[in-house]
């Protein structure tokens, strides 16, 4: 197979054959196809997210479509490595995700509180439920990739931003789980404890994004 071909060229003192950069060309290429795919689905869910948060009132889910936009740069980061541009470059990147973060962590903290203290009842939302499902299957899909990925190329990058995916997959099944509390038994405070969820997540990229830049 192409990844342990990859494999044993770390272990190799010789000179790179034509194979191994066909297989390593090949690596990159899927890699670049995971990011993309990534990349588009975010996209769309940033649509579908807005569409649904608005006409169910729910910070939970207005706090993923924040995510999904985070996890385009995310993405976007990585896609600027894998084409072999500077470091410099790659830090301002993910100092910029890390403010983002940081200013979703600051809305969604506000707001779920808010939606507590009031008692506020978001209303159900069938398309948010259908979205964060079929969302969390893709991301988990698309992380188990990126490892694989990253692992062969040796890419400490892509493996990382496959770990936020998986994250992202988690989040999206938290999300998942208030919204269909919510809908089911009327447990309307599943709603604003997700989105705490999505508090802890933020919080704790900030602190490892900038732990890592500093």
């Amino acid at each position: 197979m192409a990844s342990h071909h990859v494999a044993r060229m770390a272990c190799q003192t010789g000179p790179v054959t034509p194979a191994d950069t066909a297989a390593r060309s090949a690596l990159l290429r899927r890699g670049f196809a995971l990011e993309y795919v990534t990349l588009a689905w975010n996209v769309a869910g940033i649509v579908v997210l807005a569409i649904a948060a608005i006409s169910a009132r729910s910070v939970a889910l207005a706090g993923f479509g924040l995510d999904s936009l985070i996890e385009i740069g995310a993405s976007a980061v990585v896609i600027w490595e894998l084409s072999g541009t500077g470091e410099e470059r790659q830090r301002l990147g993910l100092r910029l995700i890390g403010y983002a973060f940081a200013a979703l962590a600051v809305y969604l903290l506000v707001q779920s509180t808010v939606v507590l203290a009031t008692g506020y009842h978001p209303q159900r939302s069938i398309t948010g439920i259908i979205w964060t499902a079929v969302t969390a299957t893709v991301m988990f899909a698309l992380a188990a990739g990126k490892a694989q990925t990253g692992r062969a190329l040796g890419n400490p990058v892509l493996r990382t931003e496959g770990r936020v995916t998986m994250i992202d997959g988690i989040l999206a099944t938290a999300v998942l789980l208030g919204l269909v509390l919510n809908a089911a038994l009327g447990w309307w405070w599943a709603d604003p404890a997700a989105g705490y969820v999505l508090v802890f997540y933020a919080a704790r990229e900030v602190r490892e994004i900038f732990f890592a830049s500093g």
